[in-house]
Order: C-alpha cells, then structure tokens, then sequence
C-alpha cells in the first residue's frame, strides 16, 4: 500500500517536520570514497536511486546486487538505509537483460546516459536507434528509464544541450514508446519543467509515466554562481547551470504540488584535488547538506509546506514504493558548513557550499 497522509507539522519560524524523504538520484562511488560519503546520505535519506557510473559501470543483474552488498556492507551500524538499484544501459543492452532487471526486487530503474555526456558516460549509449530491444522491454515490465538529458553534439552549446534534448530526443522515444516509464534528471531549464509539467499522463495505477529530479543547486543558484569572486569549481556539475529564468521555472516546478516533480540531489562526490585541478571533475557533493538546501530554496517562495510532498511523497508513489514511517526536523538555526571533509586515501572532500552559513539545519 502507498501511503500518502502527511505527518508534516505546519511551519514556524524556528522549525519544521516532516516524514523522512529519500533522495531519488545519488552518487555513491565504491570502496573507500563509498564509505566516506554514505553516512551523509544515509542520515538525512532512507533510500537512494543509486547510479550505476561506476568504472567499470554496473551493466548486469548480478553486478547491481553485488553493488547493493557492499553498499550495505559499508553503511556504519546503527544507520538504516536501503540501496535502490539501477542498470546502464549501453547499446550492448539486451532485452532479457532488461526482463531479468525487472524481476529483481533489488532494481529499480534503468540508466540512460548519452556517450561522453558526463562523468563515466564513456560506455552509455551512441544511439537509442541500437537500443529498440531494450525500449520495448523497458515499455513491456514498466521499469523506469531514468534519463541524463543533454545531447552530446559538439556543435550544440553546452546551455542548449537539455532543451535539444527534450526535442530531438526524449519527445521522439516517448512517441515510439508511448508506454514507457521516464524520469527526466536533474532538470535545469524551463523547457525541461514545462514538458514534464505538460506532457506528463496518468496511467491506469493513477502514476504519472514522465517525472523529473531536481537538484538543491539548480533550485537556489544561476550560472553566476560559477563565476562568482573568480571560477568556482566546486559549483561546477553536469547539466551546468543556466539562466535566471531557467532557474524559476524549476522553483516553480519544485514548489507546484505536482507529483511529477521530485528530489534527487544529484550528489556526486569527487576529492578537493581532483575538483581543483586545471580540467576539474563535475559534481556538486550537497549530500551533507542537502535537506537544509532544499528548505532554503522552498523558503524562497513562501512554500515549506508543500517541502514534504516533494521529498517525501512524490518519489515513492512514482517508483510504486510506501513512504517513509518516521521523520526529521529542521531548525532553523544558522550553522557554518565545514570547508572540508574527510574522503578517501587520506584526501579531503568540499561539500556545496563549504564555508557558507545556511539558515535551516537538521537536528541529530
């Protein structure tokens, strides 16, 4: 049964509650800088949709269990996580793989990354028209496919790479595929928000079959940020961020109380060095501080009370799971986030916003 009653308490000026949310869209890495990130998410989040951009990535049923046990394996005792699984989809993918995917209780979505697109995208898709098998499949077992939306065409501008996306890409599968089950991720424009504001449908178990994932950066920040007091790496991730006016659209989208819109932070962990370097890594590692962001930003517009839909509520009804049974409290009670952590083989790691004073803080 999907539960969908609010255990939230109304907003005050110093506090708010809400059932535990779970973050729709996560980076964990492997081995050491699993370990060194996991308990961030798991404080916050009973559940992740855990991406498969692993090296090499996760392309089987057997690989994303395996996967899922060492998840466990690191999560420190006395924290209560669970590991939600997905597959990379490559042009090698068969449509067995995709059913035997389905059967898995463990697996819950598949990867779409377009080749070269992102951090480990080197072995995603060149072309969907090598992956008919695995889109019918995928329309066949309602499994999700969970979409990196950018082209990758060179002569395309990186800020217009989402929107060329959604026109030449997504809108031709899903009418190829009307059945099929997607979730556009970390959104960043306004043509984003609007398609699957617009485009997205009821099916027969009352599920929208288009949703999006939008991150905290992409609902407080515009591409000045990048820029802001001289380059600023580690405000730099894929999809980049754009315009002001893409950035309302998303709030608005965020904030609206439709069930198509929903949190996935996005949080994609890379050491200092290698986010400092001359060619830096993309990723915004906001896992640490991820609840109070996204608070911050619904604060913005008067609308902490439609917080707990969209981290609580919304996720579970569209990947068909219950909510949450326990909850969290923010304060606010304006706290200085560390300027850097510890991560893997000695090295350090930056969270978003790193030497920053947020306003929101959760309690432990």
């Amino acid at each position: 049964t999907i539960l969908t009653a609010s255990l939230a308490k109304p907003a005050t000026s110093s506090s708010l509650t809400l059932r535990r949310p779970d973050d729709w869209h996560l980076h964990l890495r492997d081995g050491a800088a699993m370990a060194a990130v996991l308990p961030a998410t798991a404080r916050q989040f009973r559940r992740a949709i855990v991406m498969p951009n692993l090296k090499p990535p996760v392309t089987t049923v057997e690989q994303a269990h395996a996967y899922r046990e060492r998840i466990l394996a690191a999560l420190p005792p006395g924290m209560s996580f669970e590991p939600l699984m997905t597959l990379y989809l490559t042009d090698a993918t068969q449509a067995e793989d995709i059913r035997r995917a389905a059967e898995s209780p463990y697996v819950h979505g598949v990867k779409l990354y377009p080749a070269g697109a992102t951090t480990n995208s080197q072995s995603g898709v060149t072309t969907l028209a090598r992956c008919t098998a695995a889109l019918a499949a995928l329309e066949e077992t309602g499994l999700p496919l969970l979409v990196h939306g950018e082209v990758t065409d060179p002569d395309v501008d990186l800020f217009d790479r989402e929107a060329v996306f959604i026109d030449e890409v997504m809108e031709p599968v899903r009418r190829d595929f009307p059945g099929l089950r997607g979730v556009v991720e970390h959104i960043t424009t306004r043509q984003a928000a609007h398609y699957v504001r617009d485009r997205s449908q009821r099916g027969v178990d009352g599920r929208p079959n288009l949703a999006a994932t939008l991150t905290p950066q992409h609902l407080l920040f515009n591409r000045n940020a990048l820029f802001k007091g001289g380059l600023q790496p580690h405000w730099y991730c894929l999809p980049v961020l754009k315009r002001e006016e893409h950035r309302q659209a998303l709030l608005e989208a965020a904030t609206s109380g439709l069930p198509q819109f929903f949190l996935g932070t996005d949080s994609a962990p890379h050491a200092r060095h290698l986010k400092e370097m001359a060619c830096g890594c993309a990723g915004c590692y906001s896992a640490p501080v991820a609840l109070e962001l996204y608070a911050q930003a619904f604060e913005s517009v008067n609308a902490l009370d439609r917080l707990e839909g969209f981290a609580s509520l919304h996720g579970p009804a569209f990947y068909g799971l219950p909510v949450n049974a326990d909850t969290l409290t923010l304060h606010k009670s304006p706290w200085t986030v560390p300027t850097e952590l510890p991560f893997a083989d000695g090295k350090t790691i930056v969270p978003f916003l790193g030497g920053e004073t947020l306003p929101w803080r959760m309690a432990d």
